[in-house]
C-alpha cells in the first residue's frame, strides 16, 4: 500500500483544529494543548495497565464508555500529571472538560482530558482555567505543531507525523503527535499519543484496530522499564473522507486503515525511543523465526530493556553476551543451542555460542545513531521488533532533579 507523507501532525487532517498555549504550569514554554473537531468523531483509547491510574485517564475512560466511543476532542496539560491527587484530582479533571466544553459550546462528556508531568501535586486550577480559555480562542487549522510542543515534558524533540492514502478511491488523511522521553515502558511510559483521521469507521472497529496496532508499536518500546500512571493513546475519526463506512473488521478498507495506523504509530513510537532521556542511540531489536509471536515479543523487548546491554551500546561495546542473557530471562520459549545473533550485518554468535568477528567494525556500527540487533531463533516463522535507547550518564542527571 502506498502512503504519501504530508506536512503537519494532527491538523494535517481536514476539519481538525488544535493549539498549544502557555498557562504557567511550566516555567516556560507551551503547557496546554487542545485538539478539537466540530464534527462528532468515532473515538477509541488504550490506557496504561498500571494499577495506579491518574484521574484524567479514569475520567476519559468513563466518558468514552458513557458516550459509546464518540468525542469532539481533548484538552491536555503538561507540567503536572494530576496523579495520586485524591478526590480533588477527579474534580479538577472533570472541571477541565467542563471549562473547555463551555467555551466550545458542546457537551462536556464529549471532551476528553489528559495530563502529564510531576505525580502527586494538585493542579493549579486558576492557571488551568485561564489556559483552557486561551486555548479555545487559539484553535486553528495550523495549530498541530504547537499542540505537539505543549505536551512535551523532558522531551527534546517534537514528535508528529502525517500521511494520506486512498480507500475506495477516496483520499484519507491521518496525523499524529506523541510525547515521551522517560518513564517509558508502555503496557497498554510517560507516553501520550493522539491520532486524528477523517476515515469513516465505527467506534468498536476503531478500538479493535487501535489495540492491535498499539501492541505492535507503542507497547514494543522501552526507555527505562517504568510504566507510567498516565499512559494513553487516543484516536479520533471524523468520518469526513467519504469512504464507505468501516463497520466490521471484514469491511473493505479495514486492512488498509490498519496498515496506515500502524505506520503512523511506528514512526511515533520510534521517535519516543530515540528521544529517551539522555539517549544518544536508538536501538532496534528484531527477533525472527520464533515459535510464536509472544515468544518473539518477549525476547525483543527484553533485549531493548536490558540496562546492561543499553549501557554497552552507550560504551560502543559489542558485548553480545548481554543480548543472549536478556533473551534467556525473557520468558520466551526457544532452544538455546540454535540462537544466532547479529549486530547490524555482523554475526557475533552462532548456535548459542560466540564466533570471531571484527570488533573494530562492530564498534563503528555501535557508534551510529541507530543500532540494529537481530536474534534468530531458527525454530518457527514468528517475528517481532522492539525499540529502545542506550543508557547514558545523563539519564541519571535528568531524573535526579526531575521536580526541580
Amino acid at each position: 500500500m502506498e502512503f504519501t507523507q504530508i506536512e503537519g501532525g494532527v491538523t494535517a487532517v481536514p476539519g481538525f483544529l488544535a493549539c498549544g498555549v502557555h498557562a504557567g504550569l511550566k516555567k516556560d514554554g507551551l503547557d496546554i494543548a487542545m485538539i478539537y473537531n466540530p464534527v462528532l468523531c468515532s473515538c477509541a483509547g488504550v490506557f496504561t495497565s498500571n494499577k495506579i491510574k491518574a484521574a484524567p485517564l479514569l475520567v476519559t475512560m468513563d466518558k468514552l464508555k458513557l458516550k459509546h466511543g464518540y468525542a469532539h476532542g481533548i484538552v491536555i496539560n503538561s507540567g503536572n500529571a494530576n496523579a495520586c491527587t485524591g478526590i480533588s484530582g477527579f474534580i479538577n479533571a472533570k472541571n477541565m472538560c467542563a471549562v473547555a466544553a463551555n467555551r466550545l459550546g458542546t457537551d462536556e462528556d464529549y471532551i476528553l482530558v489528559a495530563s502529564t508531568g510531576v505525580i502527586g501535586e494538585p493542579l493549579p486550577m486558576d492557571k488551568i482555567t485561564k489556559g483552557i480559555e486561551l486555548a479555545v480562542k487559539s484553535l486553528s487549522k495550523s495549530g498541530g505543531h504547537d499542540a505537539a510542543k505543549a505536551i512535551m515534558t523532558t522531551d527534546l524533540t517534537v514528535k508528529e507525523f502525517a500521511l494520506s492514502f486512498e480507500i475506495d478511491g477516496k483520499k484519507v488523511h491521518m496525523g499524529g503527535m506523541a510525547k515521551g522521553s522517560g518513564m517509558i515502558h508502555p503496557n497498554m511510559a510517560t507516553m501520550l499519543a493522539y491520532i486524528t483521521t477523517d476515515i469513516s469507521i465505527s467506534p468498536d472497529v476503531l478500538k479493535k484496530a487501535l489495540r492491535e496496532v498499539t501492541d505492535d508499536t507503542f507497547n514494543m518500546i522501552t526507555v527505562d522499564g517504568d510504566t507510567s500512571t498516565n499512559d494513553m493513546v487516543v484516536v479520533f475519526a471524523s468520518g469526513e473522507a467519504g469512504n464507505a463506512p468501516i463497520i466490521e473488521d471484514t469491511s473493505k478498507g479495514y486492512e488498509a486503515f490498519v496498515e496506515a495506523l500502524r505506520h503512523v504509530c511506528t514512526v511515533l513510537a520510534k521517535d519516543i525511543a530515540r528521544d529517551g532521556e539522555g539517549a544518544t542511540t536508538l536501538i532496534e531489536v528484531n527477533v525472527k523465526n520464533a515459535l510464536t509471536k509472544r515468544d518473539a515479543k518477549l525476547a525483543a523487548k527484553s533485549v531493548v530493556g536490558s540496562n546492561l546491554f543499553k549501557a554497552a551500546v552507550f560504551g560502543k561495546d559489542a558485548n553480545w553476551g548481554r543480548i543472549i542473557c536478556a533473551v534467556g530471562y525473557s520468558g520466551a520459549g526457544f532452544d538455546p543451542g540454535k540462537v544466532d545473533i547479529y549486530i547490524g550485518d555482523i554475526q557475533v554468535a552462532r548456535d548459542g555460542a560466540g564466533i570471531e568477528f571484527d570488533e573494530e567494525r562492530a564498534k563503528k556500527l555501535l557508534s551510529m545513531g541507530t543500532v540494529s540487533v537481530t536474534v534468530d531463533f531458527k525454530q518457527g516463522d514468528a517475528e517481532a521488533t522492539a525499540w529502545g535507547c542506550d543508557l547514558s550518564y545523563d539519564y541519571v542527571r535528568i531524573n535526579a532533579s526531575y521536580r526541580t
